[in-house]
């Protein structure tokens, strides 16, 4: 069926050049033959000049037409003929008769009646038909594969032999995922093994998660591995313009499905349709509940047996209908999460797998330092190192090109033609190692990895890396406090050094409210409100959206809560510069010479002050010692 439907879209534009000829033919026809007919011989004149000649004799012979009258004049014995529009005139045939006009009437040859209705239709035909083609062919197109022809066809990429080569080995750092979905694969393979025992095939598996996890890369995989015909389509495929069109499409869609069974059915961000059903945006008639009401009731209409799978992927399951979710549509809800320590090592090492690199590269090293990082956010990062060897002219990616990588996907490039006051540039150091010295004097705070003051694209004029050693999955009360006083540290040192206070905090603040709103509402770590909920957050894998649920009085009350952590916070952090004012001198301006000092110069500087004031607090009570035992012999 296909293949003769391929064959037919073969000759679509032949046929279209066809009937646009017709439809040419046929005006050609109409307007410019009567012209092309027109005798050039003849000259053009008014009827009263004609009534004139025919008066004076001069018109020998006439022709009366439907609508114009051609005679012809001998002057001088020369004849000229000449054309002129017929007149309503009752007395033009008794002229004519007077002055010896040899005269006739002319009647235009007529058409056969049936040969002219035959031909008239079909060039209408044609004209009609060139034009639905035309929209077919080009406007529909762009209108997202709409046309006239594909109205209520799915429109779903079908991979029958492969899906892009992708096998589970091809996916890392998912492994609890690929262990739930390994199972549809098995029984796609073997169904009789499971049916033996009176095990019914799930019909359906949804695959929730952040953006770049790597739900749809899964998806085909399962399909490679199944070796079973694969139909992938975009939630947003079934919302159109024209009411009962979406739900056309899923009916179409499951029809495919059935024929081509044993296969499997991937709906990405199926929240497009999925949404619930709660009365306030949907309305009976409304495009997107018929489609998801054709969904549901397909899923319930055909046989688990028939082998067709549905998986479905969102980063927004909190907002799918409870009816889509209910065992027997889809049984399964496999997370597909950031991924951990050793997984972003196994992510690295795939995409690294086919680029040439130097040997020994440290894909744990960097993989502790994109802690957070999507397996879409890896792969970038990969390619970016390969194309910074590229730039630089070598042949081979190093592990400094992938940790550079790291801070291009984190911060962006650096602005190498940025201008920046020595004044200002004074203060960004201070502010930077702020950051870095309070973190370095805190206890389980995360080493500083790196420190620069060099301007990046994404408006960073300079920033401060920390590593944590080992992953964590749990935050602790202290661990928030010791985020919160990092973070208050750059604006301390300007405030301890300059004296004033910069618009450079701002992402600063935005973080250390957050962290101590959600210990407050989210984590219960205070004496005040305790082990109570007083914020909800929705939309978890997209940021998270939180919202207050509580009285206007609490609100007032955890503001204070909020403001009192950050205050101490900050107090901690004046605190800990001013305890280490001559190491914060020293590394400021050491990194105003460098521009950029990786942790371990920064903590070489640390010790070495370190050292030097242990020195000084060991000679202080050395004397305190003396001047004591001095004081009791006298």
């Amino acid at each position: 069926m296909s293949n003769n439907k391929n064959n037919f879209n073969k000759y679509i534009p032949t046929i279209l050049y066809v009937i646009l000829a017709i439809a040419i033919f046929y005006v050609v026809a109409i307007f410019l033959v009567p012209k092309l007919n027109k005798e050039s011989d003849i000259k053009e004149t008014d009827y009263v000049s004609f009534v004139n000649m025919v008066n004076k004799g001069e018109v020998k012979k006439a022709e009366i037409r439907d609508k114009t009258i051609a005679f012809e004049v001998e002057k001088d014995g020369e004849k000229t003929r000449y054309q002129t529009n017929r007149m309503y005139d009752p007395n033009l045939v008794d002229r004519l008769v007077n002055k010896d006009v040899k005269s006739a009437q002319v009647y235009k040859a007529e058409m056969n009646p049936v040969l002219s209705f035959i031909i008239s239709t079909v060039a209408t035909f044609a004209i009609f038909i060139a034009f639905w083609l035309f929209l077919s062919k080009f406007i529909f197109k762009k209108m997202g594969d709409v046309g006239p022809m594909n109205f209520g066809k799915s429109g779903a990429k079908i991979y029958v032999e492969s899906t892009d080569g992708i096998k589970f080995e091809n996916v890392a750092g998912q492994d609890e995922a690929k262990e739930a979905l390994s199972e549809l694969v098995d029984f796609l393979h073997n169904p009789k093994k499971y049916t033996k025992i009176g095990a019914k095939l799930p019909k359906g598996a949804l695959l929730v998660g952040p953006p770049g996890t790597g739900k749809t890369l899964l998806a085909k995989a399962v399909a490679s591995e199944a070796e079973v015909p694969f139909f992938s389509i975009s939630g947003s495929a079934f919302v159109e313009m024209f009411v009962g069109l979406g739900a056309a499409k899923v009916r179409d869609l499951f029809k495919q499905a059935v024929e081509k069974a044993p296969c499997i059915i991937f709906i990405d961000e199926i929240d497009t349709i999925g949404k619930k059903r709660d009365g306030a945006g949907f309305s009976g008639n409304d495009e997107r509940e018929q489609t998801l009401n054709q969904l549901l009731s397909e899923m319930d209409g055909f046989d688990a047996k028939a082998g067709v799978v549905i998986l479905a992927a969102t980063n927004r399951p909190d907002s799918l209908d409870p009816a889509l979710l209910r065992p027997g549509r889809f049984d399964r809800r496999i997370p597909v999460e950031l991924p951990d320590l050793s997984g972003r090592t196994a992510i690295l090492k795939v995409h690294a797998k086919d680029i040439k690199k130097e040997e020994g590269i440290d894909y744990d090293k960097i993989a502790r330092a994109t802690a957070g990082a999507s397996g879409a956010d890896l792969a970038n990062m990969v390619n970016e190192g390969a194309l910074r060897a590229v730039r630089e002219g070598r042949d081979k990616m190093s592990e400094r090109d992938l940790e550079e990588s790291v801070e291009v996907v984190l911060a962006g490039y650096e602005k190498k033609n940025a201008v920046i006051s020595p004044k200002e540039k004074r203060i960004i150091a201070y502010h930077e190692v702020g950051h870095a010295l309070v973190a370095a004097k805190q206890k389980d705070s995360a080493p500083v990895h790196k420190i620069t003051i060099i301007p990046r694209t994404s408006g960073a004029l300079g920033y401060t890396m920390q590593v944590d050693e080992e992953e964590k999955f749990l935050m602790s009360k202290e661990d928030a406090i010791n985020s919160i006083v990092t973070l208050t540290g750059g604006r301390s040192a300007e405030e301890l050094i300059f004296g004033i206070r910069t618009s450079g905090a701002s992402n600063d603040i935005e973080k250390a409210t957050k962290i101590a709103k959600a210990m407050v509402t989210r984590f219960g770590m205070t004496d005040e409100f305790g082990f109570v909920a007083l914020e909800s957050m929705t939309n978890a894998y997209l940021g998270g959206d939180t919202s207050l649920q509580c009285s206007p009085q609490t609100q007032y009350e955890i503001d204070e809560a909020v403001q009192k952590i950050i205050g101490d916070a900050h107090d901690k952090a004046r605190k800990i510069l001013k305890e280490n004012i001559k190491a914060l001198h020293a590394i400021a301006e050491y990194l105003l010479r460098q521009e950029t000092i990786t942790g371990e110069e920064f903590m070489d500087i640390l010790k070495e002050y370190d050292s030097k004031e242990e020195q000084v607090e060991m000679q202080r009570e050395s004397e305190d010692r003396n001047k004591s035992i001095e004081n009791s012999e006298d």
